[in-house]
C-alpha cells in the first residue's frame, strides 16, 4: 500500500508510517475476523443439514418453516443487507456436500 506523502491530512512521514502500520493491524484484524467467520458459517451449514436430516419423514417441517423464518427476524436488523445474508445462510445450509 502507498500512501502519497503530500496527501491532506498527513503531515510528515511519520504519520504516513503510522497510517500504514495501523492499516496493516486492521487488515490483519479482518483477515482473523474472516477465518472465524468462514469457520462458524461452516458450523452452521453441518448443523442445518443434520437437522434437515433429523426432521425428514417426520411432521417437523412447520418447525422448519417456522425456524427459517425466525433466522430471517435475527437478520432484520442489519436491513436489507441482513435478509440477504439470511437468505445466504439458509442456502448454504441446504445445500449438499458433493
Amino acid at each position: 500500500m502507498t500512501i502519497q506523502l503530500d496527501s491532506p491530512g498527513l503531515a510528515s512521514v511519520g504519520e504516513a508510517s503510522s497510517a500504514e502500520a495501523e492499516l496493516g493491524e486492521l487488515f490483519e484484524q479482518i483477515k482473523e475476523l474472516d477465518a472465524q467467520l468462514l469457520a462458524v458459517i461452516k458450523r452452521r451449514s453441518e448443523l442445518v443439514q443434520r437437522a434437515g436430516a433429523s426432521a425428514k419423514g417426520t411432521d417437523a417441517s412447520r418447525e422448519a418453516q417456522a425456524e427459517e423464518m425466525a433466522v430471517m427476524g435475527r437478520f432484520a436488523e442489519l436491513g436489507t443487507d441482513g435478509s440477504t445474508l439470511a437468505m445466504t445462510l439458509l442456502r448454504l445450509g441446504r445445500t449438499r456436500k458433493a
